[in-house]
Order: C-alpha cells, then sequence, then structure tokens
C-alpha cells in the first residue's frame, strides 16, 4: 500500500458562489481501491483514494440505472485512464472528470477534493449549483 503526501488539491478550487471545503473523513480511513459514500449538504459523493493515493469524488447516483452505487463500483483503468465500473450496468467513467468512456453523451458530476493541509482530513468542496 502506497500512501502519498501531496496536499494539494486534486481538483479545483471551489468556484465563486459559495462553494468551500466541507470535511468528510480522516485519509487513513479510506481503504485504496475501495469507495465510499458521503453526505455533503445533502448531496451523496462517491469518493475513492487509489493505490497511488490520489483522491477522487464523482456523484454516487448511477444515471445508467437511477442508484446511488457509483461508491459500490470497481476501479481500474483503461488505456492509462484510472476508471470506476458502476456495479449495475458496469458502464464505466473517468475518475478523473466522470465522462463515461461506454457513453460520451452521458457525464457524472465531479466534486474538487483535497487533503486538509492542516489536520490530514479529507475535504470535498460543493457550490450552490450541486446541492440544487
Amino acid at each position: 500500500m502506497t500512501t502519498t503526501t501531496d496536499l494539494r488539491p486534486t481538483g479545483p478550487a471551489p468556484r465563486d458562489g459559495g462553494g468551500r471545503w466541507h470535511p468528510v473523513c480522516s485519509y487513513d480511513d479510506l481503504i485504496p481501491e475501495r469507495g465510499v459514500c458521503a453526505l455533503v449538504q445533502g448531496v451523496q459523493v462517491a469518493i475513492f483514494r487509489t493505490f497511488g493515493g490520489e483522491l477522487y469524488a464523482l456523484s454516487n447516483l448511477d444515471p445508467f440505472s437511477g442508484a446511488h452505487v457509483i461508491s459500490r463500483g470497481i476501479l481500474g483503468t483503461r488505456g492509462g485512464v484510472p476508471t470506476v465500473a458502476s456495479p449495475m450496468y458496469k458502464e464505466v467513467f473517468d475518475l478523473r472528470t466522470g465522462a463515461c468512456l461506454d457513453d460520451p453523451q452521458v457525464a457524472l458530476p465531479t466534486f474538487p477534493i483535497r487533503r486538509d493541509p492542516a489536520t490530514g482530513r479529507v475535504e470535498v468542496a460543493l457550490t450552490h449549483e450541486d446541492r440544487q
């Protein structure tokens, strides 16, 4: 198991319009290559930590089945792209962008995620648009 000491956000900083960082859990609580779901301001967020220590946050709602199951998906790679496969119908999504690699018309919302430099806790950012 590899951990990282890189404390920079893996997504963009919260956008203007009310975005802020929300603490979710301890970095060490995340098991590499296994997802968890966090309820952040009423939004279900699927959070993943890779073996390399990277953090990703996407919507937990599978757009194909309508079920909140993405956090239960299987992590992998396709052509060097880090991915998660939905446990329902096995569509594969890019962890970095949320784009569905099986259907380019579909994408999951992604959220900025970081490991807080002061506390080491994992934080996710939402904006007013994400909460609607």
